[in-house]
């Protein structure tokens, strides 16, 4: 894992993400038994390691964390980076991390109520810590695509949103969230746009998220191969736009 993260950054990547789950996503990983390490444990190794690459979690599961403790997590984590922490977090979904691991799974709306309840707490002790965050304070960045309940959260707390979807989708849930924006009180363009599960197929599409206002596009690959043959094509799509 440590070789594929550096050469992550070494081909240019400008951000490197690991998820907060407790065992494989068989889609993912072809086995739901299979290896599997905690996801902030391997934020200090990644912090460590890499030295340009933004990290962070896509997305820590807000049930799992004490909220303050969360934050002086993010804070050590992100002293070790050298301040290049991005501080993901959303609901939380996978229901046999819950059972196997002993938190109560409740229900979509209850996560969703918790998850607002937690990021002003996150904000509160991220402004306490001494020493203080070196980005202070680390962008948040909430994933998730609810247009009545998740996209509202967003507009209030996050810097960054991420979801999934081609162009069409991207540029709908930007348009939600520009109106909750307009709603609560923030400016739309506050909040950066960003779209994971990016795959082969979304090479010829690529202009269009931009079209759409998505400026961060995240590909996904898992071990053991690491298969970063897509990120070169990608990050040469980026540096001819720039």
């Amino acid at each position: 894992m440590r070789e594929a993260w550096l050469r992550v950054e070494e081909l240019g990547a400008d951000t490197l993400f690991t998820w907060d789950h407790f065992f494989p996503l068989t889609q993912y990983a072809g086995s739901r038994d299979g290896p599997h390490f905690e996801c902030w444990t391997l934020l200090g190794a990644m912090a460590e390691a890499t030295e340009r690459v933004e990290i962070g979690a896509l997305v820590t599961c807000n049930s799992y964390r004490n909220p303050n403790l969360l934050a002086d997590m993010a804070r050590t984590v992100d002293h070790i980076s050298g301040g290049r922490l991005i501080l993901g977090i959303g609901s939380g979904w996978f229901e046999r991390d819950y059972d196997e691991y002993g938190y109560e799974f409740g229900t979509a709306p209850s996560r969703l109520r918790e998850l607002d309840a937690a990021l002003p707490v996150i904000r509160d002790r991220l402004a306490e810590l001494n020493p203080p965050p070196v980005r202070n304070p680390p962008p948040i960045m909430i994933g998730g695509g609810g247009e009545k309940v998740t996209l509202r959260i967003v507009a209030q707390h996050a810097d960054i949103w991420n979801g999934f979807g081609d162009p069409d989708r991207a540029a709908q849930k930007g348009r939600v969230l520009d109106d909750w924006c307009r709603r609560v009180g923030r400016d739309p363009a506050a909040i950066e746009r960003s779209i994971a599960g990016i795959g082969p197929a979304a090479l010829p599409h690529l202009d269009g998220y931009v079209e759409a206002g998505v400026t961060h596009l995240i590909m996904g690959t898992s071990g053991p191969e690491w298969d970063l043959s897509l990120l070169p094509k990608l990050v040469e799509w980026r540096d001819r736009r720039s």
